[in-house]
């Protein structure tokens, strides 16, 4: 079941609808496929094309893959993504998470990702949300499971950081005479 990944990169799609009709690129690995003619992986790429939504996610990973809630390892970096799509968290099994080079400009839309337990590791540099200064700080914090962030580990100092820094934004926010403290 641990394949090599059926990889759609470069492939110029805009919709992943249109990924259906695409043949995935070969690897020095070969595909393997079951008697429905899907693939027997966990791992799909889809990189370095212009998808703008992941509105039709779920049907694709289930178009590929003979085993879509196996889905762990999923790459959507160097597209055209704004957004964190809510139906991410359906990936219960996601460990793997690559977002990086995408527009992505919200960086509370990290919280919901929390839902994925088994998420260690995800990439979001590349994003207008790393020109944020709590960036990196929010990221660790919204998500605790964490042992890689931008491909680099996630130190237990860290955490405690993250853990802190939001203590104290959350103090703030409640109590105005510690926001002026703080600021001050």
């Amino acid at each position: 079941m641990f394949g090599a990944p059926v990889d759609l990169s470069f492939k110029n799609i805009s919709k992943l609808t249109d990924a259906w009709t695409e043949e995935p690129r070969r690897s020095l690995r070969p595909l393997k496929k079951n008697s429905e003619n899907k693939y027997l992986c966990c791992s799909l790429r889809l990189s370095n094309n212009n998808i703008t939504d992941l509105f039709d996610l779920e049907r694709t990973v289930c178009h590929f893959l003979a085993e879509p809630k196996r889905l762990a390892w999923l790459d959507i970096s160097f597209n055209k993504i704004t957004h964190i799509d809510p139906i991410l968290c359906r990936l219960h099994e996601l460990r793997v998470l690559y977002l990086h080079g995408n527009s992505i400009r919200v960086l509370s839309e990290v919280d919901r990702l929390g839902e994925l337990q088994h998420l260690h590791s995800i990439t979001l540099h590349g994003n207008p949300i790393e020109t944020n200064k709590t960036y990196r700080n929010h990221v660790i914090f919204a998500l605790p499971q964490l042992k890689s962030m931008d491909f680099s580990a996630v130190t237990s100092q860290e955490r405690v950081l993250a853990k802190m820094r939001h203590r104290s934004r959350s103090r703030s926010k409640t109590n105005p005479a510690v926001a002026d403290i703080e600021n001050s």
